[in-house]
């Protein structure tokens, strides 16, 4: 077992940092999206969390993080942009589970998941894809330094347990075809172990939707649809067949099969 974790909890002093810090930038992210919300009970009426019920929202999260914790086999786990993201997927579920328990309409409850999960992930890609965006105006060109960037960190390609994917081009489009994902690993183990199938519907409609926006931000040249993904891990599928576009396509249909995504010439860079 790794020394980075176990499933005790013990862990060195570094990672609880890690860890610390971590969980202040999501209870920073969860009070901001739930102080602004409008949210929905289960009676059908509006309401509005006050500083009171966020706290003691976040609160239950930590403890329910604190029990899924072990499940998540993070020892196991090949390097520390793995483990990274498991952690952020333990919090997912914990508040997935936390709302979802809550007076909170379920589709109202799932909304705001995404919603603090968003506020989260554009933060740090936001913080990632800076020296792109600011080194050059080129969308094509910010999409592959980017994401370039990111499979050395956090998702650097170590093969299963971690992060396993074949990484190539075509033309100006960078495609990341990812077959092991340890977020959804733990999600899927999570709805499978302990028969809350929610657990995984409620990963798949935050963490597996943030990549449209996410491509579109990085890209950063006002327009949508820089990012097509037809199968998806979370969905049953065997591969997350993801494609970084580099200049967005004029129509977009609404399960994402658009023309001028054709195949040129195919580079393969990583596999």
């Amino acid at each position: 077992m790794s020394k980075q974790e176990d499933t005790s909890g013990n862990s060195p002093v570094h990672w609880r940092i890690m860890r610390w810090i971590l969980w202040r930038f999501i209870c920073a992210a969860g009070s901001r999206v739930l102080m602004d919300r409008s949210l929905r009970n289960k009676t059908g009426d509006e309401t509005r969390w006050l500083r009171n019920d966020i706290n003691f929202y976040l609160s239950a999260v930590s403890t329910r993080a604190a029990l899924l914790r072990p499940l998540a086999q993070l020892g196991a786990l090949p390097d520390f942009g793995s483990r990274l993201m498991v952690e952020l997927a333990v919090y997912t579920v914990a508040a997935d589970r936390t709302l979802r328990d809550s007076d909170l309409d379920p589709e109202s409850a799932r909304d705001a998941l995404a919603d603090i999960g968003w506020s989260v992930y554009r933060r740090l890609l936001a913080f990632s894809s800076l020296p792109a965006r600011l080194v050059t105006s080129d969308p094509g060109k910010r999409l592959q330094w980017s994401i370039r960037g990111l499979l050395i960190f956090p998702f650097r390609l170590v093969g299963a347990p971690g992060y396993s994917a074949k990484v190539f081009r075509e033309g100006e489009d960078i495609h990341t075809h990812f077959t092991h994902c340890p977020p959804q690993s733990f999600a899927r183990r999570i709805a499978d172990e302990t028969g809350d199938h929610a657990a995984l519907t409620g990963f798949a409609n935050s963490w597996c939707k943030y990549d449209w926006p996410g491509a579109d931000l990085i890209a950063a040249d006002g327009h949508r649809g820089h990012y097509v993904r037809r199968r998806t891990l979370s969905a049953g599928d065997t591969v997350c067949d993801m494609c970084w576009a580099a200049r967005a396509p004029r129509e977009t249909s609404e399960n994402n099969k658009v023309d001028g995504l054709r195949p040129t010439v195919r580079q393969t860079f990583e596999s």
